[in-house]
């Protein structure tokens, strides 16, 4: 499986599989068993997802040698705070039921921010976890807080497909050596999208599918990836983008699709408050 090298010199496995939206308990443990029996070694989860101890059970089971499977998982709004996030990270190692995390994030940019990253540091460096991130940032979140790190992000967990291709950020994480990990890689099965003449086109001339020519294109403009599925021959299709490439004039045209605006807006007011009141997953 091919790797990335993070900014902190973790490596790690530039396509995973997600979890999100996938309900807890056997459906997400039969998906991720099946990702990893597949040759899948990166799967994503977070606290606010609610199956991190489904994801890890599937990746005890799996036999798999637990320094081979990549496990990122991401701290949630009301664990913010230093003593909170310490105590929130203790409950993500217990879920998943492993020593260390190799990647934990930031999952949404809101409150105290600077003292959950106060933890996540002290964590990393006791090996806990092995390498720490941020999610949704967009360039106005990301000058207001990571300069106040010791430790920049490894990652940036942000919304990007072709037609969110996210250029400014990228430009700003590009001075750290920050890498984009791509959320909704695929639209979340966008029609529109799937039905773009430059991708059916692309996908016609290779013998693949739509989305393997997005994933492919993704790719190749250094984002980490995770597809979601729980359809077994989507799920292998995914992670089936290594024997071909797209040319420069494929990838320039697939470019021309961004619109530079997606589904989700993390700069609108008011996102932090719906958050907390949707998404509780403690009292």
């Amino acid at each position: 499986m091919q790797t990335v090298a993070l900014n902190d010199g973790v490596a790690i496995p530039q396509i995973g599989f997600g979890t999100f939206q996938i309900p807890a308990g056997a459906e997400t443990e039969k998906a991720v068993a099946f990702a990893l029996s597949c040759g899948c070694r990166h799967i994503d989860t977070a606290a606010a997802y609610f199956n991190e101890a489904d994801v890890g059970r599937a990746v005890r089971a799996s036999g798999i040698k637990r320094d081979e499977v990549f496990v990122t998982s991401k701290l949630w709004l009301q664990d913010y705070g230093y003593e909170a996030a310490k105590k929130g990270i203790e409950t993500s190692l217990v879920k998943l039921g492993l020593d260390y995390i190799d990647l934990y994030l930031i999952h949404q940019p809101y409150g105290d921010v600077p003292g959950a990253w106060k933890a996540m540091e002290e964590a990393k460096a006791v090996g806990k976890i092995r390498s720490i991130g941020v999610s949704n940032m967009t360039p106005k979140i990301w000058q207001s807080l990571v300069p106040q790190f010791d430790t920049p992000p490894s990652v940036n967990q942000i919304e990007y497909n072709p037609y969110q291709q996210q250029k400014p950020i990228r430009a700003l994480m590009a001075e750290k050596d920050v890498k984009l990990e791509a959320w909704a890689p695929l639209g979340q099965g966008n029609g529109t999208l799937f039905s773009e003449p430059q991708l059916l086109d692309i996908a016609s001339k290779y013998g693949r599918n739509v989305g393997q020519v997005i994933l492919r294109f993704e790719i190749q403009e250094g984002a980490i990836v995770f597809p979601k599925s729980t359809r077994p021959g989507r799920i292998k299709s995914n992670l089936e983008i290594f024997d071909f490439s797209l040319t420069e004039d494929e990838m320039s045209a697939i470019r021309t699709l961004d619109k530079g605006k997606g589904m989700h807006d993390p700069d609108k007011p008011g996102v932090a408050e719906w958050l907390l009141s949707n998404y509780k997953i403690h009292e």
